[in-house]
């Protein structure tokens, strides 16, 4: 694994340092770039827009959009050249580890080819500096929890191991001195900006808390809980979840530590804390003042009873300490949104 430190000098952007931020019309994404916008960059956003939405994007700050696709080689060139970008974050991808079984040639497409596009255009046009949003999907089933970033990578679906082949990719990548990289492996993400004019907006939408509030708002009849009888608490699985709003902050601490030249690797981005399907349930039901029925169901194949991060490297590392990421303020913030956008930006 590479060594990571934290680098002793601050960084501060001007409104000339260009960074490009693939699928910035998504959930995360659309997060990340009102971050960097208020951290003082100058963000352009790539997206093809099969997924992410424009809307998302409409109080995030003052950017520019490049509607492309990464396998879409020329276009990615055209983007390099029309910009003097000084520094990658990566979140173009497909995301659905059900899918991901169905039609691994999408997810290998988009995953990995598309994102070895990007990898020559940065090599070609000289940029130096990648964050790259991975995930815990990497570890596949955890040999022991917390996890930490050594714990061997065995991804159990096409999702988590393309992920995985591009964290290969970015290693080499920077072995032969062509890139710097951080890899941040999130948990589960979840909430809303706080302002609530962000949130998740998804379809087919299968994440726990927005699937919650679609029952409080009676477009769901009830929820569905897969399993009851894991080694738990209260027999339902347990889970490491981090607000996005600290999420996107990570991602310009992850900047600013290769700007800065800090070394490259990967980091976990979570909380430590984890938290079981039911006490997430009662946390919406608190949040919204409303009763969220469900049904308790078989177990889905490849869920492990606990996923819960060892975050200590990321903030070592980056400084970074969640904010937001109490279950209750998770929660909070994903209601504001969902009362104010019941049917997403289309609301």
């Amino acid at each position: 694994m590479v060594c990571l430190s934290k680098p002793m000098d601050a960084y501060t952007p001007d409104s000339i340092t260009e960074i490009l931020v693939t699928g910035g019309c998504g959930y995360i994404g659309s997060h990340a770039v009102r971050s960097l916008c208020e951290a003082g960059y100058s963000v352009v956003v790539l997206d093809n827009l099969s997924t992410g939405r424009l809307e998302a994007l409409t109080a995030a700050g003052d950017f520019k959009l490049f509607q492309a696709d990464l396998k879409d080689a020329d276009a990615l060139d055209a983007c390099f050249t029309q910009h003097r970008f000084k520094g990658v974050v990566h979140f173009a991808g497909v995301a659905l580890v059900g899918e991901s079984v169905r039609d691994p040639e999408k997810y290998y497409g988009t995953n990995v080819l598309g994102s070895l596009n990007l990898l020559s255009s940065c090599n070609k046009h000289g940029v130096k500096h990648l964050v790259f949003s991975s995930t815990a999907a990497t570890y596949g089933v955890p040999q022991v929890t917390p996890i930490t970033e050594a714990h061997p990578q065995s991804p159990i679906n096409p999702y988590g191991r393309t992920k995985l082949s591009f964290e290969k990719a970015l290693e080499s990548y920077h072995e032969a001195g062509l890139l710097n990289y951080l890899a941040l492996r999130y948990f589960n993400a979840a909430g809303a900006d706080p302002q609530g004019d962000l949130g998740e907006c998804h379809d087919p939408e299968t994440h726990l808390i927005p699937n919650a509030f679609r029952v409080a708002l009676g477009q769901l009849e009830h929820l569905n809980i897969h399993g009851g009888d894991y080694p738990t608490p209260d027999g339902t699985c347990v889970r490491d979840f981090i607000h996005v709003s600290d999420l996107a902050a990570a991602h310009v601490l992850a900047l600013k530590h290769l700007m800065t030249g800090g070394s490259s690797g990967a980091l976990n981005l979570g909380t430590g804390q984890g938290h079981s399907v039911m006490e997430v349930i009662r946390a919406c039901e608190a949040a919204c003042g409303k009763q969220i029925k469900y049904v308790v169901s078989e177990r889905r194949p490849g869920d492990a009873p606990s996923l819960v991060a060892d975050p200590r490297r990321s903030s070592e590392v980056l400084g970074f300490k969640p904010k937001r990421s109490e279950l209750a303020t998770i929660a909070a913030d994903a209601w504001r949104f969902f009362s104010t956008h019941p049917h997403g930006y289309d609301s």
